[in-house]
């Protein structure tokens, strides 16, 4: 069978690089501190206390806005905790509305809400109380904090003609929050339907299409402008807490990232393509790629003060492998979806982890978009290149024996079976690297727990780059002290750690002569060494007996030097 980096590369019909799901939260920065909000609610609401008993009744009134316009316009209103009940069963929410945003989309037109979905759930709420020592003041002092408190949330379910299916969800409590969820592969689909270019869907995907440069092209020009007029289209049409004068006034939302996907979908031609690049892919990966080195996919520092866990995981849900990365708030994933595409999606959910802004703006979504499709491309490229990796004779040489660079400079060999040179290359390995490589502090972090005596240090670290980059196994990212690894440096490094931790270690621990007899009888490598052990014996015992015996060195010189007499020459004589 061919190896996974062919299949990826022959057996693809179709690349789709695109936006997937996004994520965001609507706010209103006038809102955001105490001194605003004590604001709005004397001057512009007109209360002459500001409390959270004012907020309570403008959130009344937005419940009464809600109802009445579910009512005036026949739209469905499911409470989610009554329909859990119900069923007796954990539900999600999008099982419960999908039914309804079918038959909202087969209707078509200019948008709709296909259904209203209420719930009760935590939300961080404006909260105030009397101050100490007012409790019996007529006018008193109030506290302000931010608080967790149950309220209603509204999911507003919609179909849009240029989104197809999304919701929007609100609350009924100051400061009055708006949470959008959108699609790009959904928005890609309705572009390519206004273009009138064939394609075949799959969930959350494109199958294929008769124009894959034009499907590129369309996923290349999504962004924040067609989600904030989604946003303002919408938010014109349903119920708000806000008035015109408030909008007048300056309380108007402003747009931001709560979770962004990047994905890269590759559609083989038949499925048992796909199945095997997993299967060659999971094989080759659970120990070559480490989960502590989760900084190579990502390109992230992590060090003892970093949050969150970095870890890989291969999980098997029926018979559909997927393999995840996680750094800090973000993970990257990757699964076979529907036994037909290779399917990679970096989700973002925090873009302070990339050093990117929250506002949705241009800048921002660039930023977000090029993290998310280097992070796909690199995970692919790095797979690609560890499927083949060993390395030709003339090549292992260079690498393994002392050599002069280009330049001139001395470039050390690194010795294959040498336990430190198989501990850095181990440590530069990992996919956790890949976004903006690793520093000296890293590389010291991570090789020296697979070293024996636990003594690397900085200096040896810089001497081992330092050779590393001269062999041009890694290269300096500019005007940084960070290394990354080449394509040529992937390749020896997981040959090394392939062939040392696959076929060297456990070859020798099976052909080790004082290894007990019932447990050499598991390994054929074992008997067969074994055997071949014996008969390596047998055969140098048998050519020594067969030998005629030696006769000592001096007898041998005295009898040379004699001249053969007659007597001897004839036995009849003597």
């Amino acid at each position: 069978m061919a190896d996974y980096a062919t299949l990826l590369r022959e057996r693809v019909v179709l690349t789709c690089r695109s936006v997937d799901r996004i994520f965001l939260q609507a706010y209103v920065p006038k809102l955001q501190s105490v001194g605003l909000v004590c604001r709005f609610l004397r001057w512009q609401r007109h209360f002459f206390i500001p409390s959270s008993a004012a907020f309570g009744k403008i959130g009344d009134d937005y419940v009464a806005k809600v109802h009445k316009f579910a009512a005036e316009n026949d739209i469905p209103v499911v409470y989610f905790d009554k329909e859990k009940k119900k069923r007796k069963e954990k539900i999600s929410k999008e099982e419960v509305a999908r039914p309804y945003l079918e038959a909202a989309a087969k209707k078509g037109g200019e948008g709709r809400v296909a259904m209203l979905g209420i719930a009760q759930e935590k939300a961080s709420v404006w909260r105030s109380w009397k101050a100490k020592g007012q409790e019996k003041a007529r006018h008193p002092h109030m506290e302000w904090g931010r608080q967790m408190a149950m309220v209603n949330h509204f999911y507003w379910y919609v179909w849009d003609p240029e989104w197809g299916a999304a919701f929007i969800k609100t609350n009924a409590y100051g400061p009055f929050p708006v949470w959008l969820w959108l699609n790009g592969h959904s928005w890609a689909q309705r572009q390519l339907d206004k273009a009138g270019i064939a394609y075949q869907a799959l969930d959350n995907g494109f199958l294929s299409c008769e124009d894959p440069r034009a499907l590129q092209r369309i996923c290349d020009r999504l962004g924040p402008g067609a989600v904030k007029s989604f946003f303002w289209r919408w938010q014109a049409r349903l119920p708000s807490p806000f008035t015109r004068a408030d909008l007048r006034a300056g309380y108007v939302y402003e747009l931001a990232f709560r979770q962004f996907e990047v994905s890269d979908t590759r559609v083989f031609d038949h499925p048992t393509a796909g199945r095997g690049f997993f299967e060659g892919l999971i094989r080759d990966h659970l120990d070559v790629g480490r989960p502590g080195l989760v900084s190579l996919v990502f390109g992230r520092r992590v060090d003892k003060r970093t949050p969150g866990r970095f870890e890989t995981r291969v999980v098997t849900k029926g018979v559909e492998p997927e393999v995840t990365c996680y750094y800090r708030s973000s993970r990257i994933k990757q699964y076979f979806k529907e036994h037909h595409a290779l399917r990679t999606e970096t989700v973002i959910c925090d873009t302070h982890d990339f050093g990117a802004g929250r506002r949705v703006d241009q800048a921002n979504w660039r930023a977000l978009r090029s993290v998310g499709d280097a992070a796909n491309q690199r995970l692919c490229d790095a797979q690609a290149q560890d499927a083949r990796p060993a390395p030709d004779v003339v090549t292992f040489n260079e690498v393994t024996r002392p050599s002069t660079t280009s330049d001139g400079l001395h470039a050390p060999g690194l010795r294959f079976g040498d336990a430190r040179v198989m501990a850095v290359l181990s440590a530069v390995l990992g996919f956790v690297h890949c976004l903006v490589g690793f520093t000296n502090a890293q590389l010291v972090e991570r090789a020296g727990p697979l070293l024996e005596d636990l003594s690397y240090s900085s200096r040896q670290a810089t001497y081992d780059l330092r050779r590393l980059k001269r062999k041009g196994v890694i290269t300096r990212v500019p005007d940084t002290h960070r290394y990354e690894l080449t394509a040529f440096g992937r390749r020896i490094a997981t040959w090394f750690t392939k062939a040392h931790g696959r076929v060297l270690t456990p070859g020798l621990a099976w052909t080790d002569p004082t290894l007990p007899a019932d447990i050499a009888s598991r390994s054929q490598l074992a008997l067969t060494w074994r055997a071949f052990d014996r008969a390596v014996d047998e055969f140098i015992a048998a050519q020594m007996v067969a030998a005629p015996p030696l006769r000592p060195a001096a007898a041998t010189a005295r009898s040379s030097s004699r001249a053969p007499t007659r007597r001897s020459a004839h036995p009849r004589a003597a």
